[in-house]
């Protein structure tokens, strides 16, 4: 299990892929279904959907 958060180095970020069970270490755990990368110029937002309909967001 893989846990998300503001401390999760990039590297990490980037070696999860679909199937991969994740958390944040709260109140969402699950398997991840789709992963969305988004760089705003300023930051990029990493958006992890699970197949429970949660979404896990981080940026760096």
């Amino acid at each position: 299990m893989i846990r998300i958060n503001d401390d999760t180095p990039i590297e990490i970020l980037q070696d999860i892929k679909t199937g991969d069970l994740v958390t944040d270490g709260f109140s969402k755990t699950s398997l991840v279904e789709s992963i969305e990368t988004i760089d705003d110029g300023l930051y990029k937002i990493y958006e992890f959907y699970l197949d429970t309909g949660r979404v896990i967001k981080t940026k760096r």
